[in-house]
C-alpha cells in the first residue's frame, strides 16, 4: 500500500518519527494515548510487557494492532531479539545462542544464517516485525562486556560477513532489520545504559575498523542503522554520535550516502537521562536530524506536544521532517506492514523448538 505524505498532519508526521518503549504496566496502560493520541510511528517491548508468556505477548501485540487501526499508516512493532543474553521471545521458545558462539562453530553448516531465518520465522508469527539487531560492533573485551559475546567476532570482515547474512536471512522472513550501534559499541569499555563512553580512537581509525562493518551494511540496503550514545574525541564535542547533528550528516547521509532509517538508542537510557534531562535528550534527539527516536515510556510521553511546538515554531524544519517521514513510509510500504490480528499457533513452537535445540546441540 502507498502513502501519501501529504495526507498527514504535522501531529502525524511527529509521532510516525518516535518509538516508544512499553517498559512499564503503566506503559500498557496507556496505549490508546501512544497509539490514538499521539499517533506514534513504532513501539518496542520487552519481555516483562508479557511476562514472559506467549500468550501474553500475543495479546498485547493484537491490542496495538487494533488501537492502530484507526490510524492511516501501520506501526513498527520492535524488539531487541539478538540470542544468547538479549532474548526478548518468550518463555515457550528455546533460546538461540549468542553471535559469538555462532561465529566459532560455523564451517560447513552456517549457524548465523540459519540462527536468522528461525529468528526471523519467530517473529513474524508473533506479530513483530522489527528487530533491533544484528550488533555490527567488533568484539574487543571479555564475554561479559556490554556488546561482548553479543558481537559476531574480533575480526572485522568476519563481523561484516556475518552481519550481513543476519540482516538478509531477517529481511527474507519479512522482519525490518536494524544495526546496531553505529559507530562501534565495541570501542568502549563503559556501558552506554549507565554512563555515556567516550570513544579516544581518531576517527579515522574508527573509519578503517569499527565502522566498516555498518559501512558495509548500508551498502547492502539494510534497512536501518541505530546510533549509540557515543562520544567521539575531537568529533562529537560534548555529544554524543546521537545527538551531533553534523556527526549524523557528515558520516551517514553525506561521506555513506546512506537514505535508509537512522534510530536512536533509547534516549532516556540513564547516562543520557542524567546528562541532558529526560525531556531535552528527546529534544536534542530531534535536532540532531535522527529519522526516529527510541524513548521509554516514562510516567508520561507529553513531551510529543512539546515537540510539536517547536516544529510550529519552525525550530524544526518542515523540510527535514518530511525527509524523515518519507524514509518511515518507504520502509512500511516496503514491507506491507498491516494491522492485522495475529492468532496463536501452539504447534510452530514445538517445531521452531526442535530446530533450535538441534543448532544448541551443536553450538554450546
Amino acid at each position: 500500500m502507498k502513502y501519501n505524505i501529504k495526507e498527514l498532519s504535522l501531529e502525524e508526521k511527529i509521532g510516525q518519527m518516535i518509538i516508544i518503549g512499553l517498559n512499564t504496566e503503566t506503559s500498557i496502560k496507556n496505549l490508546e494515548e501512544i497509539i490514538e493520541k499521539y499517533k506514534v510511528g513504532g513501539v518496542l517491548l520487552y519481555k516483562r510487557n508479557y511476562h514472559q508468556n506467549y500468550e501474553e505477548m500475543i495479546e498485547i501485540v493484537n491490542k496495538i494492532k487494533a488501537l492502530n487501526q484507526k490510524n492511516k499508516v501501520p506501526i513498527f512493532i520492535s524488539i531487541d531479539q539478538e540470542g544468547g543474553r538479549v532474548n526478548r521471545t518468550p518463555k515457550e521458545f528455546k533460546n538461540l545462542p549468542s553471535a559469538n558462539k555462532l561465529v566459532k562453530k560455523s564451517g560447513e553448516e552456517d549457524f548465523v544464517k540459519l540462527s536468522g531465518k528461525i529468528t526471523g520465522e519467530i517473529l513474524h508469527k508473533l506479530g513483530v516485525n522489527m528487530d533491533f539487531a544484528p550488533v555490527l560492533d567488533i568484539k574487543r573485551f571479555s564475554d561479559d562486556h556490554a556488546i561482548g559475546d553479543r558481537a559476531f567476532s574480533e575480526n572485522i570482515e568476519e563481523v561484516s560477513k556475518y552481519g550481513l547474512e543476519y540482516i538478509q536471512a531477517l529481511q527474507e522472513k519479512g522482519i525490518i532489520s536494524i544495526a546496531k550501534h553505529f559507530p562501534g559499541h565495541g570501542a568502549t569499555k563503559t556501558d552506554s545504559h549507565f554512563r555515556l563512553p567516550k570513544i579516544d580512537e581518531e576517527i579515522e581509525t574508527l573509519e578503517k575498523e569499527d565502522m566498516q562493518p555498518f559501512k558495509k551494511a548500508m551498502e547492502h540496503k539494510v534497512d536501518g542503522i541505530l546510533i549509540g550514545h557515543l562520544k567521539i574525541a575531537k568529533v562529537t564535542g560534548k555529544l554524543p554520535a546521537s545527538m551531533s547533528r553534523r556527526f549524523i550528516t557528515k558520516y551517514i547521509r553525506k561521506k555513506y550516502r546512506y537514505n535508509g532509517l537512522v534510530i536512536t538508542d533509547d534516549v532516556r537510557m540513564k547516562g543520557v537521562r542524567i546528562r541532558y534531562g529526560r525531556n531535552n535528550a528527546v529534544k536534542k534527539a530531534f535536532l540532531a536530524c535522527n529519522d526516529m527516536i527510541i524513548f521509554k515510556y516514562d510516567n508520561d510521553i507529553g513531551v510529543i506536544d512539546k515537540i510539536i511546538q517547536l516544529a510550529k515554531e519552525d525550530k524544526i524544519k518542515m523540510k527535514r521532517i518530511n525527509k524523515s517521514v518519507t524514509r518511515i513510509l518507504k520502509v512500511k510500504e516496503q514491507y506491507t506492514l498491516n494491522n492485522a490480528l495475529i492468532e496463536k499457533d501452539e504447534a510452530f513452537i514445538k517445531d521452531i523448538n526442535k530446530q533450535i535445540e538441534e543448532i544448541r546441540e551443536k553450538v554450546l
